[in-house]
């Protein structure tokens, strides 16, 4: 008798467990197109990617959708829903069910999630897995200009740093500036400038990330010469735009024992034509007299004391003399 008691016992805790464990009734549901949620799905609605700036969409996950753009749009499971559209000067493109949709400005994943909540919306799918893929960007590279050997368009897909683009483009010239500005395809109103050290090395922060549509403008240096009878005549780089007489001077090397300081001028351009101005060369390097500071394009002059023939040489003369100097940038 005990022994049934035991039975029974055992036979209905069996019974009970079976009635607790979840059934398989409903898991079939509808024939349409089903995802399992995303935690943005199950909760509060994500923001909507329209509201981001393309600015903090382009620095943080990549390349832009633009005008001319051509994607093709699928959705699992809907194979006569696929279709490949090109995105107008508008932004939008035109979907079966949804119609119109602006996506100019978004990245692929926004776009994705965009035409998923379209559809969810309207009741066409029950959570779509939409996929979006880029066939072809309309700016497929990007341009480098400015002071670089070979200024031209690159084709660098995807994201790259600034020294690619730079080094596809043969690299920086002797004349190169300091200060790269970058352009934005996704937000060509606020062009980003980036600032170079002295000996023009990439470190991480200035080594930003560049994508397809992007132009990249590098600058010009100002240079000042200095010819005549110095011990390395030639073309100097203005170190963040400040350069007086008597570094240009000392950038030269110096002064020949048989140079006229006092006959020195500068040479600067002007509205009117180069004009000359007398530097006194003997007193600034004495501390008589203040220094002058230099201009871009600035050419310093300094003539030999012995005869005349280097005081009578013209204007052009010494204009070609400078032209053709070479280019130095200080370590």
């Amino acid at each position: 008798m005990r022994g049934k008691k035991v039975g029974l016992i055992t036979f209905l805790v069996l019974l009970a467990s079976l009635i607790a464990t979840p059934g398989t009734e409903g898991q079939s549901g509808s024939l349409r197109n089903e995802v399992p949620s995303s935690p943005t799905a199950a909760g509060a609605a994500p923001q909507s990617a329209a509201t981001q700036t393309s600015a903090e969409v382009q620095g943080t996950v990549g390349l832009i959708i633009g005008a001319g753009d051509l994607l093709e749009v699928t959705v699992y499971g809907a194979s006569d829903f696929a279709k490949a559209v090109r995105v107008a000067d508008s932004g939008d493109i035109s979907l079966p069910l949804i119609g119109a949709t602006h996506v100019g400005g978004l990245t692929i994943q926004q776009a994705e999630i965009l035409v998923q909540q379209r559809l969810s919306d309207g009741g066409f799918f029950t959570n779509p897995q939409v996929s979006i893929f880029e066939r072809e960007y309309a700016t497929q590279g990007i341009s480098v200009l400015g002071e670089v050997q070979k200024p031209g368009i690159y084709p660098l897909l995807g994201q790259h740093a600034l020294f690619d683009a730079v080094s596809a483009a043969g690299g920086l010239t002797p004349k190169a500036g300091n200060k790269i500005m970058i352009t934005r395809r996704a937000n060509p109103r606020d062009p980003q400038t980036v600032v170079l050290p002295s000996n023009q090395t990439f470190p991480p922060e200035t080594n930003v990330a560049v994508f397809p549509g992007d132009t990249v403008v590098v600058s010009k240096a100002g240079i000042v010469y200095v010819v005549g009878d110095v011990r390395m005549p030639g073309g100097f780089v203005m170190e963040n735009s400040q350069l007086s007489v008597l570094q240009a001077i000392a950038m030269a090397q110096g002064t020949n024992s048989t140079a006229k300081l006092d006959k020195t001028i500068l040479i600067r351009k002007s509205t009117d034509g180069p004009q000359q101005t007398p530097i006194p060369l003997k007193n600034i390097m004495t501390a008589k007299t203040a220094d002058i500071q230099l201009q871009a394009d600035d050419i310093v002059f300094v003539p030999r004391s012995e005869g005349r023939a280097a005081a009578r040489r013209t204007l052009d003369a010494i204009m070609q003399v400078a032209v053709g100097a070479a280019i130095y940038r200080p370590l």
